[in-house]
């Protein structure tokens, strides 16, 4: 495991994540999913979100990421899906027919974290923690 660091700090935050098209629609294939695969590269790099690895299926998309800790995933998110959805809509004009509305990913999406340490873990360490003083003698 390999820790990020930022100006101040040292992270690991990596986040599963799943987001489908709207009505589940089929249509991320040819050259349309490459392009997506492209708008969505651009944008991660741009907020410095590193891209772990990524599939794009037909109907849907997972990524695992590494987020910046200045960056709220509900804002990774947000700015994938709005971006690429512009996009995409604006340069496959054939989407209109199916995608009446401006909405090309449906509401939402799936996330989770992930780590090497575990809930389990963590309470412990606070638990025998908290029965150390600063010096590190028990109380």
């Amino acid at each position: 495991m390999s820790y990020s660091t930022a100006s101040h700090t040292t992270f690991y935050h990596r986040y599963h994540v799943v987001w489908a098209t709207k009505y589940r629609f089929k249509v991320l294939q040819g050259t349309m999913r490459e392009r997506l695969r492209e708008i969505i590269r651009q944008t991660c790099a741009e907020l410095d979100v590193h891209i772990v690895k990524g599939v794009v299926a037909r109907d849907h998309v997972h990524m695992f990421i590494s987020v910046p800790p200045k960056l709220a995933l509900a804002t990774v998110m947000q700015r994938i899906k709005g971006r690429s959805s512009r996009r995409v809509q604006m340069e496959f004009p054939e989407l209109r027919k199916r995608y009446w509305g401006r909405r090309f990913w449906a509401r939402g999406y799936f996330s989770t974290t992930s780590g090497n340490v575990t809930d389990d873990i963590i309470l412990q360490y606070l638990e025998l923690h908290g029965k150390h003083d600063a010096t590190g003698v028990s109380r």
